[in-house]
């Protein structure tokens, strides 16, 4: 009976542990799904567009030279640089995910920042991979972010209303390179 209830405790915390640990992987967009498939011969192809503060956006286009499929995607990367090491944050965004990225920004822009709310409020978008961009009430005035991922505090691209205005014309311009 003690190794029944031994063996049931153990296959417990083993079960918690491994429930735990995938909660908080990492999401994945469909690009990013697509260039890691194993058995491939993957090229990328990497086209730079701009910078928004330090966070450097870039189109990124996948194929796979065996099958000659291809998917594309929208890249932010920025080094974070700590006492010991530098670290790089990524985001990924899917083509198909640009159009609603442009409309939340373009909603914020027109409806959300010429607002004041009494209470402390967020607004949001997040897409398949975690990445967000948004902006929330601090002291009576917005402060705008992007987040690259999803779990690090440290993945934050603190922005103002012309750097909006700015990422917004960098999705156009990568809209056209998609």
């Amino acid at each position: 009976m003690k190794k029944i209830l031994l063996l049931t405790f153990l296959a417990a915390i083993t079960l918690n542990s491994f429930a735990q640990s995938t909660t908080k992987e990492k999401d994945q967009s469909n690009a990013e799904i697509f260039s890691a498939k194993s058995g491939t011969l993957m090229q990328k192809e990497f086209l730079a567009l701009s910078n928004i503060k330090n966070c450097k956006i870039e189109v990124l286009h996948f194929t796979d030279l065996i099958t000659s499929s291809k998917q594309s995607g929208l890249k932010f990367s920025m080094d974070v640089v700590s006492s010991y090491s530098t670290d790089t944050k990524t985001a990924m965004l899917d083509a198909d995910e640009i159009d609603g990225l442009m409309k939340s920004i373009k909603l914020i822009q027109e409806k959300v920042l010429i607002t004041t709310p009494a209470t402390y409020t967020e607004v949001n978008y997040r897409s398949r991979s975690g990445f967000e961009a948004g902006c929330f009430t601090s002291k009576g005035s917005w402060s705008c972010f992007l987040k690259l991922e999803k779990y690090d505090s440290k993945s934050y691209v603190w922005i103002n209303t012309e750097d909006l205005a700015n990422l917004y014309s960098i999705l156009e311009q990568a809209k056209t390179k998609m």
